[in-house]
Formats: structure tokens, C-alpha cells, sequence
């Protein structure tokens, strides 16, 4: 890999860092309790829960994948990083700037 590529998959990364940070506030916000208080009817309060355990699950993709991003972008210090950790062959640089995080390539995936 070269290290304008390198350059390019490091840049993708921060952009997609930010969009995921964006999304998990959201989700965040999405996923707050509704007090008890609130008069919203019955019905409406079980679709409220329903839709917050979806977005609960979906919180917890995003900070999963935020965590693997930041593992990755740690990584692309290291001479390994590109390298598929199964097989030892170099990840294409399409693949890694398409998911900057994959640590395995096509084949090993």
C-alpha cells in the first residue's frame, strides 16, 4: 500500500468517525426514557418502547463500529495495518476504503 492510499483510507476514516458520532448523538437522543408523566395514551407509549429498544440495538451497532474504527485508525501507525490478520496477504486498498476497520481480506473474511 502506498501512503498516498494510506493517506486516502486515513481521511475516509475521520469522515466516517464524524458521521458516526453524529448518528450515535442521535440515536442517543432517540433512546432516552419517556417519563411516565408524559401523557402520550397507552398504544402510543408501547410503540414509544418498542421503538426504543430498536434504537437502543442500533446504538449499540454504531458504538461498536466507532470502537472498531478507532482500533483501526490506531492500527494505521503500524506497518501491519492492510495486512489481512488470518492470511498475511495485503487487504486492497478499495476494500479498506470502503471499511477502513476490516482486518481480514476478501478471502479470509
Amino acid at each position: 500500500m502506498t501512503q498516498e492510499e494510506l493517506n486516502q483510507i486515513r481521511d475516509r476514516a475521520i469522515r466516517k468517525r464524524v458521521d458516526l458520532e453524529e448518528r450515535i448523538a442521535e440515536y442517543r437522543e432517540l433512546t432516552k426514557p419517556i417519563p411516565p408523566s408524559e401523557a402520550i395514551g397507552r398504544v402510543s407509549r408501547m410503540d414509544a418502547i418498542n421503538n426504543r429498544s430498536v434504537n437502543e440495538a442500533a446504538l449499540r451497532q454504531l458504538e461498536t463500529e466507532l470502537d472498531q474504527l478507532d482500533k483501526a485508525m490506531d492500527r494505521m501507525r503500524d506497518e501491519k495495518y492492510g495486512k489481512c490478520m488470518r492470511c498475511g496477504q495485503e487487504i486492497p486498498a478499495g476494500r479498506l476504503m470502503l471499511m477502513p476497520g476490516a482486518m481480514r481480506c476478501v478471502q479470509c473474511a
